[in-house]
């Protein structure tokens, strides 16, 4: 997920005969998720992805492979891409961005930097889930779902019957200096637990909520690795981290169980978007339909392609997530981009001053 790859220009025009194979496959209703990747007609051209996921490269390989379209693939987090692509705004030199977080891929969206109105031919095949995801103005796409807000615990020294049932059960003194969290200032998956609980808390409400965990001894550390490893360590009981982290040191063999509050977990979703100007188009939503595809997903759902990252929940109806990954039973809570994006300076500069000082 935090390997730089060298920057990708491209501002290739696509010939008459790429158009006419889109033509063909668009009138014969068949495009990516109708038809297996094997059989699908070869095309050129070039696309420009900028991306987060640890399966992009897999998928950009395996994208390839099906279409004849060549991939460049600036791999780097999340930051970095967003700032890159923001600085680029007059003169675009991606075509598709892909990362976790509708609610910074709605802040792009604010600034007028992505493709709007997009329906992919494939759109039916998001299930519940990814449905209500997707961007009101269809401006970017659900590609998977992973969990905000998971605690994560080592079940040789905290016991399930012990486990907060609440979040204001942390503010018990049973608690006290054995909470670690990592700051949404840094850490891109946890602005939306923060904006979760001002969500469902209200403003004034989950200020006073982080004050009192704060003054009950929270640690904050900059990444789930640290956070984890303090947890793992000792230094503290439980650690609320992004939960496909937890799922990917668990299968690893560390001693780490999870456990998802009865007062829900906070979606994080994997959203992928088109920018709105471009330089090839026809092949960014091209590639946005294979992702959406049952065989794109197979590729994506796998860890072998994508470590840790391929540890979500699918949006995509018929496809099962990887055994370690099953989530029965969780309450999906969905963090309101619009005004998560809204409020996002306003809540990380209060967290910095209050409580990561």
């Amino acid at each position: 997920m935090l390997y730089s790859r060298e920057e990708s220009t491209v501002g290739l025009k696509r010939s008459g005969a790429i158009l006419a194979t889109l033509t063909s496959m668009a009138t014969a209703g068949s495009m990516i998720a109708m038809a297996a990747p094997q059989a699908m007609a070869k095309s050129k051209g070039t696309l420009v992805l900028y991306s987060a996921q640890g399966y992009d490269a897999a998928m950009a390989k395996a994208f390839e492979k099906a279409t004849g379209i060549t991939v460049k693939l600036d791999d780097n987090s999340t930051g970095p891409l967003i700032a890159k692509a923001e600085a680029e705004a007059s003169h675009p030199l991606w075509d598709v961005i892909w990362f976790d977080g509708a609610v910074s891929m709605q802040a792009m969206d604010n600034q007028g930097l992505l493709l709007r109105g997009f329906t992919p031919n494939d759109v039916n095949n998001l299930n519940a889930l990814g449905r209500n995801l997707v961007a009101k103005d269809k401006s970017y796409y659900p590609t998977g779902v992973t969990g905000m807000g998971a605690i994560g615990y080592n079940p040789n020294v905290v016991k399930p019957s012990q486990l907060p049932k609440t979040w204001n059960d942390l503010l018990k003194p049973q608690w006290k200096g054995q909470v670690a969290m990592n700051d949404p200032a840094i850490s891109g998956p946890t602005y939306p637990f923060v904006a979760g609980i001002m969500q469902q808390m209200g403003m004034k409400g989950g200020e006073n909520f982080f004050t009192k965990l704060k003054k009950n001894g929270l640690h904050v550390y900059q990444t789930n690795k640290v956070t984890i490893g303090a947890m793992l360590a000792g230094r503290a009981k439980l650690a609320i981290v992004q939960d496909s982290a937890l799922i990917s040191d668990e299968v690893s063999g560390d001693p780490i169980k999870i456990d998802y509050l009865r007062s829900g977990t906070y979606s994080l979703p994997s959203v992928i978007a088109i920018d709105k100007n471009a330089p090839d188009m026809a092949n960014a939503k091209l590639f946005v339909e294979w992702v959406l595809s049952k065989q794109g997903q197979k590729v994506q759902i796998n860890p072998n392609n994508g470590g840790g990252d391929s540890y979500y929940m699918p949006v995509i109806k018929g496809v099962k997530p990887d055994k370690p990954a099953e989530r029965p039973g969780v309450k999906w809570v969905k963090v309101n981009p619009v005004h998560g994006a809204k409020v996002k300076n306003s809540i990380e500069a209060w967290f910095h001053d209050h409580i990561t000082l």
